[in-house]
C-alpha cells in the first residue's frame, strides 16, 4: 500500500500545496534525495504523484514532483497485505544487518 509508510504520507502532505523540486521537497522532509526518490517511485507507481523533467535557464535537469486527484479505499484485506509486506521488509532488514558470522574456530 503505497500510502502505508509515514514518510510517504508527509510527501503527500507537501505536495498538496503545489509541485515541488525534489531538493525543496527533501529539505522541507528532512530527508536524503535517494530516500525521497524511493518514496516517490512508490508513490508513482500506485498513480497518486507524478514528475516531470524540466530544463532551468542555465540549462541543468530539474525534477518536480505534483500530486495527481486520487482516493484511497482501505479494506481489511488492503490493511493485512500492507502489515504483510511490512514484516516480510522488516525480516529482510535484519537479515541484511545480521550477514554473516563472524565466529572463528579455534585450532586447538
Amino acid at each position: 500500500m503505497a500510502v502505508g509508510h509515514p514518510q510517504r504520507l508527509r510527501i503527500i502532505a507537501e505536495l498538496s500545496s503545489g509541485r515541488l523540486h525534489v531538493s525543496e521537497l527533501a529539505r522541507r522532509l528532512g530527508i536524503s534525495r535517494p530516500l525521497l526518490y524511493m518514496h516517490l517511485q512508490r508513490l508513482e507507481e500506485a498513480g497518486m504523484v507524478t514528475g516531470e523533467l524540466e530544463l532551468s535557464p542555465e540549462g541543468k535537469a530539474m525534477k518536480f514532483h505534483e500530486l495527481v486527484p486520487f482516493e484511497v479505499r482501505v479494506t481489511v484485506d488492503t490493511v493485512l497485505d500492507a502489515l504483510r509486506a511490512d514484516r516480510a521488509a522488516k525480516a529482510t532488514e535484519v537479515a541484511d544487518q545480521e550477514g554473516p558470522d563472524d565466529v572463528q574456530e579455534s585450532s586447538q
